[in-house]
């Protein structure tokens, strides 16, 4: 009766340890996979971030040149334009 309550006892522990294993397994498989989506969620908001950096830059310089070109455009009204200017 000893021996065959020490099996059932190793036969439990053995499946409770099995269902333990499964379980790790089954929550590093999780654990892969949200690090996997962050990964993918950092990189997609670096890629915006750069993206949303050079349309700012072509928007400051697109500006910069609309600027200096009304500058130029009322220099040569007041005839103080380059064009203007006798060699």
């Amino acid at each position: 009766m000893a021996s065959q309550q020490m099996f059932k006892s190793g036969q439990a522990r053995g499946e409770g340890q099995a269902k333990a294993d499964q379980m790790m397994d089954s929550a590093c498989g999780a654990a892969d996979a949200a690090k996997a989506k962050a990964s993918q969620a950092a990189q997609s908001t670096q890629q915006t971030k750069e993206h949303a950096g050079g349309m700012l830059q072509q928007t400051g310089e697109h500006v910069m040149n609309m600027a200096h070109n009304a500058m130029d455009s009322v220099k040569n009204t007041l005839g103080m334009g380059d064009s203007n200017k006798k060699f």
